[in-house]
């Protein structure tokens, strides 16, 4: 018995946004609100299948004739309307033969490769990260042994990203160094640099010879597409060296499917062959080959007029939904607490937002109000319902 080796493993705690998931589920009062997990919900608290998506499926089930692996390197339909949508099809990294793609189960595996693209390059090389980040970017990086620094970027219960801090700190880094970046809709609080601060930090990575890794998990949720993609574009334009990780999860609202992949531009035609050698190659001991459906499903809303019309309409609606809701919140935080000092609910952008809250008072929220938020108190903006705002507003007015 002694020789068996399961017994020395320990029980791995809950994931907490998911945990809360489950708890929410199984609360009986009617009041309830999940504010816990970062998806898209519409008005009615449900997170929908768009109509593009149910129509390029249809299109899918029609033109489908394989249940075959696709290759290392995934859709390359897939990987070349994504960047083009991504960069800006005339972007001059496309002429210059210096951008590869290469499909990846969502996000957050677009992430854990360029981890271990970086692993490759330098056990340990230094990954600098914004404090407060994505929870699950700390595990992704860190699984591949990287050493993680942090940089300033938001204080709870202010207003605006904490940008000269962030840049003095990354006077610190190191020639070579990763800095992880969040291109639109800050996860978790809702804050994004200015145009002026993007040129700024892209002035910095050029003089320090910093590589830049982009989150762009909510392309087209902030603003319109092209607008929204003003910061990576810009330093694809300024830097030799930069990787872009996408998802189509919340934008298409394919979360289940895992429609993501990895975008990275090298200094030469030559490299950016390398880069894509090594990308794959890391692909096939991670996961092999990637799933084909939600890419599939993308590449045919991209690549078909009509649906991607459809699709930019219905992007529109979630993006005002969202402004909707964040006008709607502040108004009752207002109204509810006699203060204005959460007036920096209105002007964020994106899903997510944190209230000043103590993890005790989140507690208190959840055991008391059916509200349910993580213990740093961050909340999914998109989980609160025209009927639900008011209710959330003074529940959070009278934990505080």
């Amino acid at each position: 018995m002694n020789n068996y080796r399961f017994k020395d493993l320990p029980v791995c705690p809950d994931d907490p946004i998911l945990e809360l998931m489950v708890q929410a589920a199984a609360d009986k009062n009617p009041h309830k609100v999940d504010l816990s997990a970062g998806v898209y919900k519409n008005d009615a608290g449900k997170t929908p299948i768009l109509q593009a998506v149910q129509q390029a499926e249809v299109l899918r089930q029609q033109k489908e004739d394989t249940k075959s692996y696709l290759g290392l390197a995934g859709d390359l339909r897939f990987n070349s309307l994504v960047a083009e949508m991504v960069l800006g099809k005339g972007h001059p990294v496309f002429a210059e033969q210096r951008v590869c793609t290469l499909q990846t189960t969502g996000g957050s595996g677009a992430i854990r490769i360029a981890a271990e693209l970086f692993k490759r390059i330098q056990r340990g090389a230094r990954v600098w990260v914004g404090n407060p980040t994505w929870a699950n970017h700390i595990p992704l990086l860190a699984a591949a042994d990287l050493e993680l620094l942090t940089y300033p970027y938001y204080r709870v219960g202010e207003a605006g990203v904490l940008f000269g801090e962030m840049m003095q700190a990354l006077q610190a880094a190191e020639p070579g160094d990763l800095v992880l970046l969040q291109g639109s809709c800050h996860n978790p609080c809702g804050e994004d640099m200015t145009h002026d601060q993007w040129r700024q930090l892209a002035d910095l990575l050029v003089e320090r010879r910093l590589v830049p890794l982009v989150d762009a998990a909510y392309h087209g949720l902030a603003e319109p597409m092209d607008q929204d993609a003003f910061g990576w574009r810009h330093l694809a334009s300024r830097v030799p060296e930069m990787l872009i990780a996408w998802s189509g999860s919340k934008n298409f609202s394919l979360y289940r499917d895992r429609a993501g992949a990895l975008i990275a531009i090298a200094a030469t035609p030559e490299r950016t062959k390398a880069v894509m050698t090594n990308l794959m190659n890391i692909s096939r001991v991670v996961y092999s080959v990637p799933p084909a459906h939600g890419a599939a499903l993308v590449a045919e809303i991209l690549a078909d007029e009509q649906l991607h019309t459809i699709w930019q309409d219905e992007l529109l609606t979630m993006r005002e939904r969202i402004i909707g809701v964040r006008e709607r919140f502040a108004d009752e935080l207002a109204a509810a607490s006699a203060c204005d000092r959460f007036e920096f609910v209105r002007h964020q952008k994106g899903m997510f937002s944190f209230m000043p809250l103590s993890s005790e008072q989140a507690q208190a929220l959840r055991r008391e109000h059916s509200v349910y938020l993580l213990d740093s108190g961050r909340i999914n903006v998109a989980g609160i319902t025209a009927s639900s705002a008011e209710y959330v507003a003074t529940a959070i007015a009278r934990v505080i």
